[in-house]
Parts: structure tokens; C-alpha cells; sequence
């Protein structure tokens, strides 16, 4: 493939091989050194010429974007609820449906007061972020068992200026051997895909540790959903992301274990993507 000559010649090149517009406008400026605010820039020097080594390094980021690279980690960044993250291959990419849990979140929360909020399995620290900024009264921790993803959200927060306490390791453990507990609530999007499912080679560039969880993609909501009620406070919430079709299941581990209050709610394809309940008593 000849390298393009300008800069609508690029955007031609990634329509050719089936990139999204957004996507490939993205890719382009971050291969030209620009910011991703300046799409309109873009537009209106379509005619710009490409030097070699813009050119060579857009070729780099066509290919591997082919090869399904997401767009996060070719250009290092990510917005998630309105906040810039910078994402690499240590983290899972942030989903727009992870932000339902955000909201869901953002209603539960005591009005009052400092509520005591845990995020477990935080990777880019995109949701306990999410609910800092919306809450800068909450008292926000984050717990993240591998080092590289929670060195990566404890960047993000000190880009941000959000003050968040970090936990290192598997997720409660850290909180129990710290003495911290009375959650008003628990949020995770924990790994939910079985460990065969046929769609993972298509996340082959995300970390695996991230995304599976046994044979049927439970296991780790069974261990959160097992550890987390005694940790809870009186009337507080644990939320769970979860695959669209596990809600039955999860509301039904959350029953058998005494939680009270099920609910669920619906990501932006209006599937059942997030379900919770409170501890009653």
C-alpha cells in the first residue's frame, strides 16, 4: 500500500480498510502529534501534506489497528464519564456501558455525610475516578491485584488531582489485613467471560487476567458476592458489571447469600449489564 500524500488521503486509506471515521480521525491526529479535541483542525487541512515519518508512523498505527489493537492503546488515552485516562495494555480499554455502573452508583450513594466507597479490581481506575470527581466528598479506594494496571490508575489520579486510597492485592484480602470496612458501597467490574468463550481472540491484545474467570465466567463474582457482605455497612450496596446474559445468575448468588433488594440495570444496547443489592441488616 503506498503511503498517503496528505492528510484526506490518510482518512481515504482507513475508509478503505473499514476503520471507523471517529476512529481513524483519531488515530490520525495522535500519528500528526495532535490533540484528540482537534478533529475540526483536521477537517479543515485535509490537503496538509504527511511528512515520512508521520506517514511511516501512521502505516504502524493502520496496521495494528487492523489487527484489532483498540484504539486506547495505539493512542494511550481514553475518555471514560467526561475524564481523560491514559490506558495501556496493563488495563482493560474502559467500556462506555462500564459508565451505567458509574450512574447507578452515583444514585445509590448516601446524599449525606462522607460515604466510604470501595472499587475492586480498579485497572485504569476509571470508575473509581468517575465517582471522585462526581463525589469529591466520598471517601474513594481503590484496590487492583496487578501492580503495573494500579501504577497506571494511581497516574491517572495524580493527572486529574483526585485524591484516592490505594490498595494493593486480591479483592478484599487487602482491605480486611488493612481493617477497613462499613462500605457504603462496593462497586467492581470484575473479569465475567468463560474461559472458552469463542469471542477472546478478538480481545487477544486486552490482559487476559482481565477479562476470564473460569469455565463459566463467575467465579470471580462468586468470590466478591461470598466476601462482601460482611464488609458492607448496614444498608449498604454492592454493584457488579457482569455479561448480558448473566444477570440471572448473579441476582440469584446475591439472594442465596442474603443480600436483599436485587436490582439491575440496563447498558446503553439496553441489556441487563449491571446488577446489585444491598446488605439489610
Amino acid at each position: 500500500m503506498s503511503a498517503p500524500a496528505t492528510i484526506a488521503q490518510a482518512l481515504q486509506q482507513a475508509a478503505a480498510q473499514g476503520l471507523a471515521r471517529l476512529d481513524a480521525q483519531l488515530l490520525l491526529l495522535h500519528a500528526l502529534g495532535r490533540q484528540a479535541s482537534q478533529r475540526a483542525w483536521l477537517l479543515a487541512h485535509d490537503e496538509q501534506p504527511l511528512d515520512a515519518a508521520q506517514a511511516a508512523h501512521w502505516a504502524q498505527l493502520l496496521q495494528a489497528r487492523a489487527d484489532g489493537v483498540p484504539l486506547a492503546y495505539l493512542t494511550g488515552q481514553r475518555e471514560f464519564f467526561g475524564l481523560p485516562l491514559r490506558v495501556t495494555p496493563a488495563v482493560l480499554d474502559p467500556r462506555p456501558d462500564t459508565e451505567t455502573l458509574v450512574e447507578w452508583a452515583l444514585q445509590l450513594l448516601p446524599q449525606q455525610g462522607q460515604p466510604r466507597l470501595l472499587d475492586l479490581g480498579t485497572g485504569s481506575g476509571a470508575i473509581a475516578l468517575a465517582l471522585k470527581s462526581q463525589r469529591p466528598d466520598a471517601q474513594v479506594w481503590a484496590c487492583e491485584q496487578s501492580l503495573a494496571a494500579l501504577q497506571v490508575a494511581q497516574g491517572n489520579a495524580q493527572r486529574l488531582g483526585l485524591a484516592l486510597h490505594w490498595l494493593h492485592g486480591h479483592w478484599l484480602e487487602p482491605a480486611r489485613q488493612a481493617g477497613l470496612g462499613d462500605w457504603d458501597m462496593i462497586v467492581s467490574n470484575p473479569p465475567y467471560i468463560a474461559e472458552h468463550d469463542p469471542h477472546l481472540p478478538a480481545l487477544r491484545h486486552e490482559p487476559r487476567q482481565a477479562l476470564t474467570s473460569g469455565a463459566d465466567g463467575l467465579d470471580d463474582i462468586r468470590h466478591i458476592i461470598a466476601h462482601a457482605l460482611p464488609a458492607l455497612a448496614p444498608g449498604g450496596w454492592l454493584l457488579l458489571e457482569h455479561g448480558w446474559q448473566q444477570h440471572q445468575q448473579v441476582a440469584q448468588l446475591l439472594a442465596q447469600a442474603g443480600y436483599g433488594e436485587v436490582a439491575h440495570r440496563r447498558d446503553l444496547a439496553g441489556h441487563i449489564r449491571c446488577t446489585g443489592a444491598r446488605r439489610l441488616r
